[in-house]
């Protein structure tokens, strides 16, 4: 669910020189903003049942703290551009790391579902502004030879972030007895308060949900102080006219002078072409068809059901006759690992194989695996030491689903919207497209219990397999094969009116 943005400037050969280790630390640590990502957007999978246990809150409450975050997104992804424009690429990074940080401690120490959900949202603007901005930094500051790799590496990030979610919940879930510790840590607080309030503190930390939450601020923590060491991207500092320090950046990554100056001459050129953005939009019907297949592929990604999965997975479990915690902690776990694995599939083959043969694959199998899951549901469950054959093919066709989704829709959709837009309009392009993925998003997680209770888990999975057979059909008639094409010749067969399904090879 990451945004992955490509070179602005034209294209140059190829740099053989060896890798500098700092490319790599810039990489990874950059890349932490993934890690972040998942974890906020996984945790709260385990976390529902004890919140709604605790505060006594009913399905559509549960739905409007899930989906706070997701609205915080596309609030933080509206605000991106002025902040990474203002403040620089890094020093956004710098701000969203303190926002997860602050926002984490605030949600662990929610007093009621209200201010919750308000932290949620807050939480969710550093989620948007890391959505948008890590990427973007990534690409802008990565040589070309490793460029792809780097932007790689922040989407597996998320999917690691989602399964690192889930065990610290299964751990916190698990965890046989947080009384003793609960104790410790009130009467820490309380001395520290003057001897007041122990025994509210130490109720607060003998809830699990607000480990869950709470735990999100030190890898937030790490990020920030690990970004104080990286330089800003050279990209934004020309566009400052600050070229002398973006050159200095350059030779610190770069392998030779060489490839500095040229870097450098790469960026200026691309500067060179203005931003048009909204403008354009007005004024370009081409540009506007762009922006229409941008946005509907990020719709398309979220209505595949993928987030049904991540944000309730515990919850569908115990639909499927899993009644346990422990049952249902784990098998969230093993869907998260999945999620990571089935990844590499689109990594190795996507510029082999294609970006539509792929998709078409991944709509079938994804369309398979919910619906043999609305049919499972259907057919009847066991549970609660009845036959479990049922529930192990519920989990299955579960496992299906996500195979198909992470070897397809999951990267792919991004790599897509980010190939579409015309260099004059692309951070606009990108912008609608991205805060149109966190609204649907959203939308997704503010239905889906709804859905449940109303429609029955078999016709809602249903509903979501046909979902993915008409994704075909929009892939059929709109979408361009892009493998191998330059950005500019895609561009170009765009302005010029061809049509959509074409502007590809």
């Amino acid at each position: 669910m990451s945004a992955v943005i490509p070179p602005s400037g034209p294209s140059a050969p190829q740099s053989h020189g060896k890798i500098k280790a700092i490319v790599y630390f810039v990489g990874f640590t950059a890349a932490l903003a993934g890690l972040l990502f998942g974890l906020d957007v996984g945790v709260i999978s385990g976390a529902n049942e004890f919140i709604q246990k605790d505060f006594q809150i009913d399905d559509t409450r549960v739905e409007h703290i899930v989906s706070a975050l997701l609205w915080g997104a596309v609030f933080g992804v509206l605000l991106s551009g002025f902040f990474s424009l203002r403040f620089g690429r890094r020093g956004t990074i710098l701000i969203s790391a303190l926002v997860f940080a602050v926002g984490s401690i605030f949600c662990a120490m929610a007093p009621s579902p209200g201010f919750l959900i308000g932290a949620r949202f807050f939480l969710g603007i550093a989620v948007g502004m890391a959505s948008f901005v890590a990427p973007l930094y990534l690409s802008e500051i990565a040589p070309q030879s490793v460029r792809g790799a780097l932007i790689s590496m922040y989407q597996l990030m998320i999917t690691i972030g989602i399964v690192v979610a889930f065990l610290s919940d299964t751990f916190f879930a698990s965890y046989a007895d947080l009384q003793p510790l609960a104790t410790k840590l009130s009467e820490s607080v309380s001395t520290l308060a003057g001897g007041r309030g122990q025994m509210v503190m130490e109720g607060y930390f003998a809830m699990p949900w607000r480990w869950m939450l709470g735990i999100i601020a030190v890898p937030a923590v790490l990020m920030f102080l690990g970004m104080l060491l990286l330089p800003e991207s050279p990209r934004w500092l020309v566009l400052k006219k600050r070229g002398p320090k973006a050159l200095e950046v350059l030779r610190r990554l770069a392998s030779t002078e060489q490839e500095a100056e040229r870097e450098l001459a790469e960026i200026e050129a691309s500067l060179q072409v203005e931003q048009k953005g909204f403008a354009l939009f007005k004024q370009n019907r081409n540009f506007r068809r762009a922006i229409f297949l941008g946005v509907g592929l990020q719709v398309i990604q979220q209505f595949t059901g993928i987030n049904v999965i991540m944000y309730y997975a515990p919850r569908i479990l115990q639909e499927a006759g899993f009644d346990t915690t422990a049952e249902q902690m784990w098998g969230t776990v093993l869907v998260g690992t999945i999620n990571v694995l089935a990844t590499f599939i689109a990594i190795a083959f996507v510029d082999r194989l294609g970006r539509k043969p792929i998709m078409y694959a991944g709509f079938t199998v994804m369309g398979a695996g919910m619906l043999s899951l609305g049919a499972i549901f259907h057919l009847g469950l066991g549970g609660g030491g009845q036959d479990m054959t049922m529930s192990y093919l519920a989990i299955a066709s579960l496992v299906v689903f996500i195979i198909g989704f992470a070897m397809s829709a999951g990267p792919i959709i991004w790599i897509l919207c980010a190939e579409i837009f015309p260099l004059a309009g692309r951070d606009f392009g990108i912008t609608c497209s991205t805060a149109t993925n966190w609204t649907a998003n959203a939308i997704v997680g503010m239905t889906f219990l709804t859905m449940l209770n109303t429609l029955g888990p078999g016709n809602t999975f249903l509903l979501y397999g046909a979902l993915n057979a008409i994704f075909i059909v929009f892939f059929l008639a709109f979408v361009p094969e892009t493998k191998g094409i330059s950005l500019e010749s895609i561009e170009k067969k765009l302005l010029s009116g061809a049509p959509l399904k074409q502007i590809g090879r």
